[in-house]
């Protein structure tokens, strides 16, 4: 029987054995950093320090909504009796923390129009997941119904999502005003209609633009026997003045940690809850939040339900701060769909001399431009994001969608002055013009931040996070 431990040896005394596996108990101290809390702190000061968030600078990161995080969403999840809840407590010693689900609950069916909502799923792929998980259970005895159709301008978890749910997804291009293009629709419909479960879809899009035919989309799918997803990352854009309900959607997830002003980023923390139609609520995973007119309570009695999909209720922390800031914000939750559409469209209109607009029609909270004109002069829209960086603004997101090619989607929200989009504005037409002026110059950048000319591929395929402890 081989050791678990192949290397230093002389370290360990004899072999001890557990369930027939062979350690060795080790005889000499650990090599461990020997330092003191405040250099502990000093050291992870110095981390953060070096990492850009949106309390540093503009963070215009398109289809994130990088909004800010108020403070007082921090101080309600830190709460004692929220922060030490353990999971597993009782209903009847966790009524505050049930009550407070059950209202979220509550409040974003106002939002969505929809019927009901379940706050389980931990991000905005998981209610992805969730919400294709709903839309199988739907039709689980119509075995034909295999097939999901996906804009080419939806988001990338989109076909992934469908994908782990069993569904085949089609592909559908986008028109010249960059929204489905409903011909090809009604032809995929005519052709394959008994096959096609749902379409999914975000709106507006990953374009930043609102689908125009989506009612007469939504009439045909539904006329075919399908369902309509509703992608709910940019909900950001409608809140106040129309609903996915309105426009025909029978279930969307939504993002918490975009819409709702809770911090994500770096992989968590997140949340997607998952709304849902009438038609669907019997599907939603348990348990449920409800409420008899005495207590609040966790129901498991759902014969129908497609089961858990988390292994509690949810990230808690983060329905606190959504629900902080949706009692804040109430009515004026439509003021802030109204200010971050009025934002992008300033940006857009400032910079379309600038750079290529691929569709240049009104858009919502978020735009896309296109690097073409600089590329022709040797500089591409990554160098324009390192150049971006040593101007205290993280780059928006760059390369998608893929549809664009050298893509720039920009999304302001509505957190910023006036000033910092000026601001912004005046240096994307620097980058500009020092492209035409001194192409060169953008293989030094970035010349300002922590690490410079990093190699993005070899880091994303030698990524090495260990910390190098120097014990001299």
């Amino acid at each position: 029987m081989k050791t678990i431990f192949e290397k230093d040896k002389n370290l360990y005394s004899k072999p001890f054995f557990v369930d027939k596996i062979e350690f060795n108990k080790r005889i000499t101290p650990l090599n461990l950093p020997n330092t003191t809390e405040l250099e502990v702190m000093r050291h992870y000061k110095e981390l953060s320090d070096r990492n850009f968030c949106i309390e540093k600078g503009f963070y215009p990161l398109g289809s994130c909504t990088m909004k800010y995080n108020p403070r007082i969403n921090e101080f309600t999840a830190r709460l004692d009796d929220f922060a030490n809840l353990h999971p597993l407590q009782d209903d009847q010693d966790c009524q505050g923390a049930l009550e407070l689900m059950y209202d979220l609950e509550q409040s974003l069916k106002i939002i969505t129009g929809m019927d009901a909502i379940t706050l389980q799923p931990c991000a905005g792929a998981h209610g992805e997941f969730c919400a294709m998980n709903i839309v199988k259970k739907y039709f689980e005895k119509d075995k034909k119904r295999k097939k999901v159709i996906i804009p080419d301008n939806a988001h990338g978890t989109n076909p992934m999502s469908a994908k782990m749910n069993d569904f085949d997804c089609i592909e559908i291009k986008s028109d010249e005003n960059g929204g489905v293009n409903f011909e090809e629709l009604k032809k995929i419909i005519n052709e394959k209609g008994e096959e096609i479960a749902a379409i999914m879809m975000t709106n507006p899009n990953t374009l930043g633009l609102f689908d125009e035919n989506i009612l007469k989309i939504s009439e045909l799918m539904h006329k075919n026997g399908s369902l309509l997803y509703y992608d709910g990352a940019n909900l950001n854009a409608v809140m106040g003045h129309t609903n996915p309900r309105l426009m025909g959607f029978d279930i969307v997830h939504l993002n918490l940690h975009k819409t709702f002003s809770t911090p994500h980023g770096g992989g968590g923390p997140g949340a997607g809850p998952v709304g849902v139609i009438k038609e669907l609520e019997k599907y939603l995973p348990i348990p449920r939040v409800e409420f008899n007119g005495q207590k609040y309570f966790r129901n498991y009695e759902k014969p129908y339900t497609i089961g858990k999909v988390s292994t509690f209720f949810g990230n808690f922390s983060v329905l606190v701060r959504a629900y902080t800031y949706i009692l804040s914000m109430g009515k004026s939750l439509k003021n802030a769909s109204s200010d971050a559409v009025l934002a992008a469209n300033y940006i857009k209109e400032k910079l379309k001399k600038y750079f290529k607009l691929p569709y240049n029609r009104t858009c919502m909270h978020e735009f896309v431009l296109s690097g073409d004109f600089q590329k022709e002069k040797g500089v591409s829209t990554l160098m324009m994001a390192k150049r971006l960086m040593d101007s205290n603004c993280h780059p928006p997101t760059i390369y998608f969608p893929l549809i664009v090619h050298e893509a720039m989607m920009i999304e302001p929200c509505e957190s910023e002055t006036k000033e910092v989009l000026d601001n912004f504005i005046n240096t994307m037409i620097e980058i500009a013009q020092e492209v035409e002026n001194n192409p060169e110059k953008f293989n030094e950048y970035p010349t300002k931040t922590p690490i410079l000319r990093a190699d993005e591929t070899l880091a994303a395929r030698q990524l090495n996070t260990k910390y190098e402890f120097n014990n001299e």
